[in-house]
């Protein structure tokens, strides 16, 4: 007997069970997205007319990215229907492109250490990846390019970038300087066309050059003039010409250098993003001194300059239409550095505990954290606990799931999954032996929907090998039930 033949019996026009992963799991996407939710999401999600911190502890396969795409679908839909009120978002999940950057910037020795590169992190290294998520995303959305990083941002509307003053404009120039980084273009392009959307333009940062010219001419002609008046020798001509340039392109110098020494301390302090000094230096020349000074620039290794670059940049994302903003960080168990051992995820995420960052106004930080990290909470230190303020951040210690949220899960799967009209349940699969109870009671042990879904597309395949076509068997046995279930729990713990 074939499966389709098994699922067409119940009213299941496909297996509701054949996807593990909720970033490929169309029946989660096209059906559930919006509808079904773990029991915590009042919790996690929150209100986004005011974004507040959550932070979740859930094992493998418990939901996490489900929750991330349902964060993501719920602020879609809140910013469609609250225009006013819009929520801008920013997803840090790629940790891998801004480990590497840092490892690179260290000492050989360290570099090979995975443990001693993670614990050179800090938390204004986090901060820049923040801003860098933020920054290229709306750079795209300025300039109408695809952004497979935050689609919602291509949704700017012109007139809002209009009201933005001189003041604003620089600041949104200096932080795609800074912090745009895009694959789809080279970061000097898009600056430049940044610059061509906003109108900025600083006749002041010519004058130097002009005035370099300028002199170079006059002096040339000068001492050209003397010379063939033969009112000077040759070997005067040229100390007074070359003194003379000297002095004519004093001030380009100076000005030249500074801006470099400037965009290499930025380069040396800005470690999770790659950054070229000369490129980045030819790209500040385009603002005058006094539009840079005082300006907060990451030019330290502190936190104290991020805060005020990140009030800036939701200043001018409350300018555009976004008086709020949520980071989703989601996936800090793949990076290369830290495969999976909890110990280094430890490292990565403790900087980011820090209650003046979890707290920040109009922002809410979405930590999804495997659950081995609740391990290491449970034993930290008072200082730490006073640091991170665990208890004002909506903390969800346990992602589980109840037998009776998984039966109610597997219900709405199958009604996604079923024909028009009909209404499929997980009971209508088994035999009457297996009880409602007995069910709930399976599923409370599997714990995570990803086991549940295993072990259920396992059942009915073994249960489809056990009958030919001419004679159909369409409810699965009891016994079959009990032993699949004791095959699957015994692997689970295996691994």
């Amino acid at each position: 007997m074939t499966e389709q033949e098994f699922l067409q019996h119940h009213n299941l026009l496909r297996n509701p069970f054949s996807d593990e992963d909720a970033q490929t799991d169309a029946v989660f996407r096209e059906h559930c997205i919006s509808g079904t939710f773990h029991p915590s999401w009042s919790k996690v999600a929150g209100d986004a007319k005011q974004p507040a911190t959550s932070i979740v502890f859930g094992p493998k396969g418990s939901g996490k990215t489900a929750i991330r795409l349902q964060l993501k679908q719920y602020i879609k839909d809140h910013n469609r229907n609250e225009p006013q009120h819009r929520v801008y978002l920013v997803e840090l999940d790629d940790f891998n492109s801004y480990l590497g950057p840092l490892q690179r910037g260290l000492s050989r020795r360290i570099q090979s250490n995975p443990d001693k590169v993670l614990q050179s992190v800090h938390l204004w290294d986090h901060m820049d990846a923040i801003l860098c998520e933020a920054m290229t995303p709306l750079v795209d959305g300025l300039l109408g390019t695809n952004s497979q990083l935050n689609s919602d941002a291509a949704s700017i509307d012109p007139a809002n970038l209009s009201r933005l003053d001189r003041g604003q404009r620089r600041d949104l120039l200096l932080l795609t300087a800074i912090y745009d980084l895009s694959p789809t273009g080279t970061h000097a392009d898009r600056f430049y066309a940044v610059k061509k959307k906003l109108g900025f333009h600083s006749i002041s940062t010519w004058w130097p050059l002009l005035l370099g010219i300028v002199l170079t001419l006059v002096t040339l002609g000068v001492v050209g003039s003397l010379y063939w008046q033969e009112s000077l020798s040759l070997k005067w001509s040229f100390i007074i010409a070359a003194i003379g340039l000297v002095i004519s392109w004093g001030a380009y110098s100076y000005r030249w250098l500074r801006y470099h020494f400037l965009a290499s301390r930025i380069c040396r302090h800005l470690r999770v993003i790659p950054r070229d000094k000369s490129q980045l230096r030819n790209l500040l020349l385009h603002f005058s001194r006094k539009e840079l000074d005082e300006q907060p620039l990451p030019v330290s290794d502190r936190s104290d300059d991020r805060y005020a670059i990140l009030a800036k940049l939701q200043l001018l994302l409350r300018s555009i239409g976004y008086p709020g903003m949520i980071v989703i960080v989601d996936r800090v168990d793949e990076p290369d550095l830290i495969n999976g051992l909890a110990e280094r995820m430890k490292l990565l995420v403790w900087p980011l505990l820090d209650n003046k960052l979890l707290k920040h106004e109009n922002l809410g930080i979405k930590l999804l954290l495997p659950s081995e990290l609740q391990y290491y909470i449970d034993r930290e230190t008072r200082e730490f606990h006073e640091r991170a303020r665990l208890d004002k951040q909506n903390v969800v210690p346990g992602f589980d799931w109840t037998g009776e949220a998984l039966y109610d899960l597997l219900g709405a799967r199958m009604k996604a999954c079923g024909v028009t009209g009909a209404g499929p349940s997980p009971k209508s699969l088994f035999d009457p032996q297996v009880t409602d109870a007995r069910l709930i009671a399976a599923f409370q042990s599997l714990k995570t929907p990803r086991n549940l879904f295993r072990f259920l597309y396992r059942l009915i395949s073994e249960h489809c090998k056990r009958y030919r076509s001419e004679h159909p068997e369409f409810k699965i046995s009891n016994e079959l039930f009990e032993t699949t279930l004791a095959i699957v729990q015994t692997e689970e713990k295996r691994s």
